[in-house]
């Protein structure tokens, strides 16, 4: 009987090895940086900042290599090979496919950074555009439609077909880093210690990445409760608000991911169309499909442009737009792995080709048009005077623009009631996503056959529900979204990993001639 055999049958659901010391890791980091906040973030921001004057041309080209990768995976002979038998239909129709995708890949963030990044920008613009002109304006929601796009999820999907191919072609029982990466290391790495760093990277990211998620998503909700019911944002609220979401999850993890996840991910595809049709009716809903239509004029026009900027002769310092970008890039390096390791999961029966250009696709076009919708409402509204959200911004929390701008809608509390609960069900459905990873990851189940089991995902959940309160309760969310965003480092070294044990197995296997559909009909004719 094999290890992962006898952990099972003794009861055991979690690899205490790699959880354990991972979780301690994320507590050792944050006591030190809570008692001394202030401290703490001037020491990080340095180094981050470092990072971003000394590495930002890597991270720009690191996000440009993986979008080459997904391209070149998608239309080669590696597109055709299936995640799993090809005489079987694929575990989801295309639209829950895409809507489980789009929920894990955007969440409630997109619903911040489509309403208010827009000013940021036109603030700070780049290229020598004057700031706060129309110009500026228009570039700010080109932006914040850029930092949603193909690279963006070309970073999140260009592990998952290494971690598809272990899992349902290969069917080995650990969905894992490590175990994918066992064609390059070889068994005697992958079972000993260095698999087991590898494997404490990924979770010491992905702890890290949740807590800080849920710190950062939750306002979100509670800046919007509080204008709701007129009541201060309080640390209290903010634990309501986190209770709700873990009852939420408990029944979304109890009924699994096909009841739970799919059915949570659909019904916020249509709540959120829904809430799209009420801005552009009840608000300025002309200038806001001008506005969009200009916005994408814009970001195709100036695409590389944005893409490959560094701002390398501003003597001055770095542009909000240059910044922004590298730790945008640097903080989903975090996520990629996760995101990856998800996206394998629900692919079964999916081609390479149909998992990388659902992912490249399905989440940009809806956070272009989310983006356009949001961001169009909030920059009428200051356009008008209505609401001085660059004011806002500027000066105060960028997080009490949100209810502002919503608040200046006809029926305002209906709008900001949907508002609150689409991004709540985005959080829910994030972090669903996000404990079912962990779960399936630490899992001493064979994950080629079983999902992880439910206890274990609520468990997960409470672990980092309690971590994200305690941090923002002591004041230590703040330097673990610096610490998180500098755990991308590691994870870019094991993306491109990954992206070449995806290349040798199925060269080994020879699967884009054995495991493809066509060779499967060609089977079914002569068989």
């Amino acid at each position: 009987m094999s290890k992962e055999s006898e952990d099972s049958s003794k009861g055991r659901l979690i690899d205490y090895k790699i959880f354990l010391p991972s979780l301690f890791i994320i507590i050792a980091i944050s006591i030190p940086f809570s008692t001394n906040e202030a401290a703490s973030l001037n020491v990080l921001n340095n180094i981050f900042d470092r990072i971003v004057e000394v590495f930002s041309w890597g991270y720009i080209w690191y996000a440009l290599i993986l979008l080459g990768a997904a391209l070149y995976f998608s239309f080669s002979k590696y597109g055709n090979v299936v995640l799993g038998d090809p005489r079987e239909k694929p575990r989801f129709t295309l639209f829950e496919y895409a809507s489980i995708l789009i929920a894990m890949g955007l969440g409630s963030t997109i619903m911040r950074t489509g309403m208010v990044e827009w000013a940021n920008v036109a603030s700070d613009p780049p290229f020598g555009i004057e700031a706060q002109s129309g110009e500026a304006l228009l570039m700010g929601n080109a932006y914040s439609m850029f930092l949603w796009s193909f690279q963006t999820f070309a970073i999140f999907v260009m592990a998952a077909p290494a971690m598809a191919y272990i899992l349902h072609v290969r069917k080995r029982p650990l969905m894992r880093i490590s175990e994918a990466c066992r064609c390059i290391f070889g068994d005697k790495f992958t079972d000993g210690l260095g698999g087991k760093f590898l494997d404490m990277i990924f979770l010491v990211s992905i702890l890290a990445g949740a807590a800080v998620t849920l710190g950062l998503g939750t306002p979100i909700v509670t800046y919007n409760l509080s204008q709701l019911f007129t009541i201060e944002v309080t640390f209290g609220l903010t634990l309501v608000v986190t209770i709700i979401w873990v009852i939420l999850f408990s029944i979304s993890a109890y009924l699994g991911i096909d009841r739970g996840i799919k059915r949570l991910s659909t019904f916020n595809m249509y709540l959120a169309g829904g809430f799209a049709l009420f801005v552009m009716i009840a608000g300025p809903g002309v200038f806001i499909l001008d506005y969009f239509t200009e916005s994408i004029s814009v970001l195709l026009t100036n695409y590389i442009d944005i893409s490959l900027y560094t701002d390398s002769i501003n003597a001055e310092g770095a542009t909000h737009m240059q910044s922004n970008t590298i730790f945008w890039f640097a903080y989903n390096a975090t996520w990629a792995m996760l995101h990856s390791i998800f996206a394998a999961k629900i692919s079964q029966g999916r081609t390479v080709k149909e998992m990388i250009l659902t992912y490249l696709m399905a989440p940009t076009m809806l956070a272009w048009v989310a983006t356009g919708v949001l961001g169009g409402l909030g920059v009428q509204r200051y356009l008008t005077g209505e609401v001085p959200v660059i004011d806002i911004v500027t000066n105060n929390d960028q997080m009490a623009a949100i209810p502002e701008i919503l608040s200046s809608l006809p029926f305002a509390t209906l709008a900001i009631a949907v508002f609150t609960i689409v991004a709540m069900i985005f959080l829910t459905t994030t972090l669903d996503s996000t404990t079912y990873t962990i779960a399936a990851y630490t899992s001493t189940k064979d994950m080629s056959k079983y999902e992880p089991s439910r206890m274990l995902r609520i468990m997960v959940a409470g672990i980092v529900a309690a971590v994200a309160l305690v941090l923002m309760r002591v004041g230590g969310l703040a330097p673990l979204e610096v610490v998180s965003g500098l755990m991308g480092l590691p994870i870019i070294v094991i993306q491109f990993l990954t992206i070449y044990a995806a290349v040798k197995m199925m060269d080994q296997d020879k699967a884009w001639e054995r495991n493809t559909r066509k060779q499967a009909e060609r089977e079914k004719r002569t068989g």
